[in-house]
């Protein structure tokens, strides 16, 4: 018996470690898909040849006429800004949505999750056609034909897109948090108000800068949505706004896309890359930090 249970255990010891190993395989593979195409952009965004595959000698100038193309710090001051905006605006109001849902009776939030759920799972193009739609009937019949499109309306199409997620960020944290939390709070002489601000926010923190995250870079490489709900405003002036991916998609109509791109997009990578280490970092204190209080 001995002998049979030693035998079984070392193939499962053998088909462990055989899982183990195929599983890692499986995920180096899918980074290094990933990864290759952004290290090889990386790369040639250290030299002035207009296509990628032609080295014609190390160089910094794509970084130094990416900050001199007026073209392209107007397409990425008018892509931050109204991702900044956008991102907030849809935080602030997700996350009222999610609390409102949790404490709603359940036929109210089972009907606000099911609506919820219709941008999440709708393709974008549906989305921007509808607004379009929508947008052209005012213009059409309630403003007499005065131009409707202008960052109002990228606006509400950025919010459209970013508010369900924020929704669905935050209702996690409050199914974890302690029903009791916020009724032990108002017992104690707090306001509602107050017992929203200093029981419920706090515990639901995470989730708020996770949506909002997450609306930030729908917002970022949004297209479809921008394409059909754009108008005049922000950094284009008078034009219509013009954000990186509607710029690259237009340069791509007439020609290849400017090299200064390659060196915009590696900026954009590292910003990314340092701001992920930075929160995990974060992260991994705060867990530690709750560890050691509990062990206390």
């Amino acid at each position: 018996m001995a002998a049979v249970r030693s035998a079984n255990e070392r193939r499962l010891r053998r088909n462990a470690i055989l899982y183990k190993t195929i599983g890692q395989c499986i995920i180096w593979a899918v980074l290094i898909v990933m990864y290759i195409p952004i290290m090889v952009l990386i790369a040639y965004s250290f030299t002035t040849a207009t296509n990628i595959g032609t080295w014609t000698g190390f160089s910094f100038d794509l970084y130094k006429n990416l900050f001199q193309s007026e073209e392209i710090m107007v397409a990425l001051g008018n892509t931050l800004l109204i991702a900044v905006i956008s991102s907030v605006l849809s935080t602030i109001l997700g996350t009222c949505g999610a609390i409102g849902a949790y404490y709603s009776k359940k036929r109210s939030r089972e009907l606000l999750e099911s609506v919820n759920q219709i941008p999440v799972v709708n393709a974008e193009i549906v989305i921007a056609l509808s607004l379009t739609v929508m947008f052209v009937f005012f213009q059409t019949y309630i403003l007499g034909g005065a131009n409707v499109f202008s960052f109002w309306t990228l606006l509400v199409g950025h919010m459209i897109l970013q508010v369900p997620f924020v929704y669905l960020s935050v209702k996690p944290k409050l199914q974890q948090m302690d029903p009791a939390l916020y009724e032990a709070a108002l017992d104690l002489g707090c306001t509602q108000s107050q017992a929203l601000w200093k029981a419920t926010i706090p515990e639901i923190t995470p989730g708020i800068a996770s949506g909002f995250l997450l609306s930030i870079t729908l917002s970022l490489d949004d297209f479809i949505v921008t394409a059909f709900t754009r108008g005049a405003g922000l950094l284009s002036g008078d034009k219509s706004i013009e954000t990186l991916s509607t710029l690259v998609q237009a340069k791509i109509k007439k020609g290849p896309i400017p090299p200064e791109m390659r060196a915009l997009t590696t900026l954009i990578f590292i910003v990314v890359l340092i701001a992920a280490v930075l929160v995990t970092i974060y992260r991994n204190r705060t867990v530690k930090k709750v560890r050691k209080g509990r062990s206390a």
